[in-house]
């Protein structure tokens, strides 16, 4: 129960692209003037303000995709600009309340759902050949529709889902190797500028990851908080019982900061608050799931 467009609000505007805040039922109207105002422009991102991996995203190319969008979301939601980098990973950072410096504790890589041509195959074809993508076939029929009947151009490419998204296709590889000095420096200096934020994943597209190591070119998705999971662990080569000991690393590293939090004068969540919110979760959850 997290609203997405609160957590922006924490971060300094220059790391994420404009994002604006829908209020479930506004007019079509007073959408356009809040594009307008804005500066956002089409192509334009349309997710759910409380979403659950990557449900209701929607990459929105015209004023009839927004009205078909806002005509079906009985949720609140954001829109905001297109990212213009390709590359995507998730990095998580760690940093205890006593402490000026942090960590980078992994980086996951995405693997897009991208097909590529050959002159010959429809693209329904074309997604049939890979077995990770045949997955996805059912939602990406309710997305395209007949032009999966298209014959894509040899050489073309298409980005069938344009979001670093596990449950919707996206593989995730690991890439802790990638971690530098100069990269955890970095991310620190942006990390430190976020408050209250000691542990998470940043979802961030990039153009170079010699930029992104510098802070240029690069852009964050997302922000997660408590809830967030070491995605690297679910690199297809790695095993169930090296998922286990991430998880277990990452959980202690939240119970530790917690503790400190605690100490500070930062209340844990009762119980009674918590039910309530996990049921609220599940009302949401079904809202946007089924979208």
């Amino acid at each position: 129960m997290e609203s997405k467009k609160e957590i922006y609000n924490l971060i300094p505007s220059q790391y994420y692209p404009k994002t604006e805040l829908i209020n479930e039922g506004t007019p079509l109207e007073d959408i356009q003037k809040v594009i307008q105002n804005s500066g956002i422009r089409y192509p334009l991102i349309a997710k759910p303000d409380i979403g659950l991996r990557g449900s209701a995203v929607k990459k929105i190319n015209s004023i009839e995709d927004l009205k078909s969008y806002s005509l079906k979301a009985d949720f609140d939601y954001l829109i905001q600009d297109l990212i213009p980098y390709e590359n995507e990973v998730g990095i998580f950072y760690v940093r205890y309340p006593n402490q000026k410096i942090g960590k980078i504790t992994g980086i996951v890589s995405k693997e897009f759902l991208i097909i590529t041509g050959n002159g010959i195959a429809t693209i329904e074809e074309l997604i049939k050949e890979n077995p990770r993508y045949e997955l996805q076939l059912k939602v990406l029929r309710q997305e395209y529709g007949k032009r999966l009947l298209d014959i894509l151009p040899e050489g073309e490419k298409i980005n069938l889902v344009p979001y670093g998204n596990h449950a919707r296709g996206a593989k995730f590889i690991d890439g802790s190797h990638q971690i530098t000095a100069k990269l955890e420096e970095t991310f620190n200096e942006i990390c430190l500028q976020i408050p209250g934020f000691f542990f998470g994943r940043m979802d961030v597209m990039y153009n170079t990851f010699e930029e992104l190591e510098n802070g240029i070119n690069f852009s964050i998705v997302e922000l997660n908080g408590a809830a967030s999971e070491p995605t690297h662990i679910y690199d297809p080569k790695h095993s169930l019982l090296f998922a286990w000991k991430e998880l277990a690393r990452h959980i202690t590293y939240m119970y530790e900061i917690s503790v400190e939090n605690n100490k500070k004068g930062v209340p844990f969540l009762e119980h009674q608050l918590g039910m309530k919110e996990y049921r609220m979760h599940l009302i949401q959850s079904n809202k946007i799931v089924n979208f």
